[in-house]
């Protein structure tokens, strides 16, 4: 597919590359209609387990496309959706940050499930200095954030390392830029070891639980583990792990 992304798949791994670099991958309605179509395709794709989210060049994503995007081409995913479309994704999200984050692009990776950033990589919250506020990216980054970071960060547009975005929280790790691939497929592995079912099922955990009531909690979160224990993939599981054998959704195994 053309544009200004790359979708890739391999090995029960979807790899969608932000690939727009003369504009900085920035978020035009031709990237966000991209973004949101490949999501929508790996989320039903049954060989895919992963999504990677990564980029080219030295920008992961500048943010809002402050050129204007193309005329007359339809927006049919806003940037809500996608970053909807990444925290409700039933695979689990890998952000391979290979480049700066500004703005809307921050809020990508905040959103994946896991993020991994090169050390070159700077991260920014730039919309005050233009004049508006990072409203629909807060979603997302606020559950990351405390509010001291999140108010220091909001309010002064400060450009921040990666090494200091993974202390804040809006990634995971900080890695140097030739171990970023190392890193990421090790991330996969561990990943591809695991039962899809269960992981979409841990990702709902990690979502839903902390907004609801205790006991609201603990009665969806017993109905859940229940349909777990009783499902076929746990069966699998816990006969592989009875004879010591790898269960079948292990790679090499299907």
């Amino acid at each position: 597919m053309s544009g200004p992304t790359r979708c890739e798949r391999s090995d029960g791994v979807t790899t969608i590359t932000l690939d727009d670099p003369e504009r900085r991958n920035a978020l035009s309605t031709a990237m966000l209609n991209a973004l949101g179509d490949h999501l929508a395709e790996a989320s039903t794709d049954p060989s895919c387990r992963a999504v990677v989210l990564a980029n080219t060049g030295p920008s992961f994503c500048a943010g809002a496309d402050l050129k204007g995007s193309e005329p007359g081409e339809p927006l049919r995913h806003r940037l809500a959706d996608v970053l909807t479309a990444i925290v409700e994704h039933p695979k689990p999200v890998i952000g391979r940050i290979g480049g700066h984050c500004m703005g809307g692009g921050v809020g990508l990776a905040a959103a994946c499930d896991i993020s991994l950033a090169s050390t070159e990589a700077r991260f920014a919250f730039t919309e005050v200095t233009i004049g508006v506020a990072p409203a629909i990216i807060s979603v997302v980054c606020l559950p990351k954030l405390r509010r001291a970071d999140a108010l220091e960060l909001f309010l002064t547009g400060e450009r921040i390392e990666a090494q200091r975005a993974a202390e804040v929280g809006l990634v995971n790790r900080a890695v140097p830029p030739e171990r970023l691939d190392e890193a990421v497929a090790f991330v996969l592995s561990a990943v591809m070891r695991a039962a899809p079912g269960a992981l979409a099922a841990a990702k709902r955990l990690v979502y839903d639980v902390p907004g609801m009531r205790r006991d609201t909690a603990f009665t969806w979160t017993a109905e859940l583990s229940a349909s777990l224990f009783a499902s076929p993939e746990a069966a699998e599981g816990m006969a592989a792990f009875r004879e010591r054998r790898p269960p079948s959704w292990a790679p090499g195994q299907a």
